[in-house]
This record gives structure tokens, sequence and C-alpha cells, in this order.
């Protein structure tokens, strides 16, 4: 439930909020603690958006039934802003529910109050709180990761603490920002997988991950399907110049699995042999190079 303050303190500052805490030098640490665990109203006209929210799409529909709900029963689970100064604050983390008590025409809204000491430490709270919402969607997130690293100079390694995951799936999620724009779109739209995406992503020329993008959606190709079909389509069919015997489907799989991994559309498998042969991985640049060994460390 919401803290009660009554309505001539509204927006006064911390202080007026939490008339027994003082923001005092030497106790803003102190402070910052039982901010994030009490709760606040504030008025809705002392709360300004964030710039660096992650989140660009707001379905028009689903934000007039959460503010019909909210209508009805309530803003359930607050939001985070933080505190800038007397009647000034900036939202961290909750525009969909910011944006739907507006439209119920609510006044105030309970919110966990946070202090921020810098630009960087606000974008990187911002970033971290809202990547953890499940209704992101996974270019949203991509971006998040790679504006944490870019704007805040973390590493893969940091990256992956800072947010609670793997190394290898941060990375997952920051391939999906080499895939084309339709691609992309596709996963905003949520037409298609992460799975679907690291297959096509084995497909370097992006016209031609965008002609399997509509093959994938007319047909309605599960991520299996599609992983088979891409890496048929990357490696050719039948017995090369070479003499190399086909891939059974189960060679195939795992020539995909692979390309996926170290992001090369090129790599092959070449039996020699029922059970022998080699796997070729061929590189352009070190930079290239560099980036797969990346991924082994992972």
């Amino acid at each position: 439930m919401a803290k009660k303050v009554k309505r001539e303190d509204l927006g006064l500052g911390i202080n007026a909020l939490f008339a027994n805490k003082k923001l005092e030098a030497g106790s803003e640490a102190e402070l910052t603690r039982e901010l994030s665990h009490s709760v606040a109203e504030i008025p809705l006209e002392h709360i300004r958006l964030n710039p660096e929210q992650p989140r660009t799409d707001f379905d028009e529909d689903a934000l007039d039934q959460l503010a019909r709900s909210i209508k009805t029963f309530g803003l359930i689970q607050p939001i985070t802003v933080r505190y800038l100064g007397p009647e000034e604050y900036q939202l961290i983390s909750g525009e969909r529910r910011l944006r739907a008590s507006r439209r119920a025409g609510l006044e105030g809204i309970p919110a966990y109050v946070r202090l921020a000491n810098d630009k960087q430490e606000m974008l990187e709270m911002a970033l971290v709180e809202n990547i953890h919402r499940e209704d992101l969607n996974a270019i949203e997130i991509a971006i998040a990761y790679q504006r944490l690293m870019e704007e805040c100079q973390l590493t893969h390694e940091q990256l992956s603490e800072r947010v609670g995951k793997r190394r290898t799936t941060v990375t997952n999620y920051l391939r999906l920002l080499e895939a084309s724009a339709e691609v992309q779109q596709a996963i905003r739209e949520r037409l298609i997988s992460m799975g679907h995406a690291r297959a096509l992503l084995s497909v370097k020329d992006k016209s031609r991950q965008a002609q399997w993008l509509r093959h994938i959606l007319e047909q309605g190709l599960s991520v299996r399907e599609t992983e088979r079909l891409t890496s048929k389509s990357e490696s050719g069919t039948g017995s090369s110049a070479k003499g190399q015997p086909d891939l059974s489907p189960e060679y195939r799989d795992v020539q995909q699995k692979l390309r996926a991994y170290f992001g090369s559309g090129k790599l092959e498998i070449r039996l020699k042999g029922r059970d022998k042969g080699q796997i070729v991985i061929p590189f352009q640049s070190a930079k290239e190079l560099n980036a797969m060994l990346d991924r082994l460390d992972d």
C-alpha cells in the first residue's frame, strides 16, 4: 500500500515525504536504502519521463485496458522514480504504468523513490531495472545491452554480471542487432522467436535473410525446420566439387548450431568417411577471428 501523505505535502521533496529522515552529508547511502523500500504517493505532474527508457513500443489497446483496471482497482505495483529536488522526479521504471495512470485520470501515483548521483548511474539503473521486465521484446533488450556496454563502458563480462545473465545469453541478444531490418522488426512484433533469428543470422546476405523470413512466416516453420533449411541453403545440396559426401540431417543440425554459435555462415563440417571429418571455420579479418574467440570464452 502507498504511504499516506497529506495532499498539501505531495511532491514537496524527500524531507516532506519522509519527515523523520534527514538528507544530510554522509547519510545518502543509508537514505537510499531506506527510500528504495518505502513507497510514497507522487503527483503525476511532478514526474518527468526518462529519456534512457529502453522500451519504445507501447500498445495503445493494452494501455487502455490497464487504465481501466487502474480506475477499478488502483495501481498495484508502484513505479520507481529518481529524486531530483523539491517537486521534481524522473521516472526510472514503470512508464507503461505511468502512462496508463494518466489516462485513468489519477493525480498521484505510488512510487519507490531512489537517488542517483550522476547521469551514468541513472542510465545504468534505468536500463538494468527495465531489462528485467518480461514485456520488453528481444530487440529492446539487445539495444539496452548495447547502450550499457557503450555508454557505461562495460565489457561483456561486466554486463553479464550487471544483468544477471550468462555471457552467451548476452552475446546472443547483441547478435540480433546484426540481423536485417525486416528480421529485427519481426522480432519486435514477436512474429518469430530468438531461435528463428539465430538461424537466420547464419545467412550473411541480409536480402536473403528477408527472403527466408517471408518463407518462415508463410509456411509457419518451426525453429528446427528453419535451422535445417537455412543450413541446407548455405551449404548447398548434393556432393560438392571436392567430392564431399552429403551431410546427414543430424550433421546438418550440428553444423547449423555451430554456425549460430560462432556467427559464421560459412562454417562447414567436411566429412571424410562415415565418422571422420573436419570443422572448417573461415574468417576474413583479425576482428572476425577475435569475435569468434570471444565466444569460446563465454
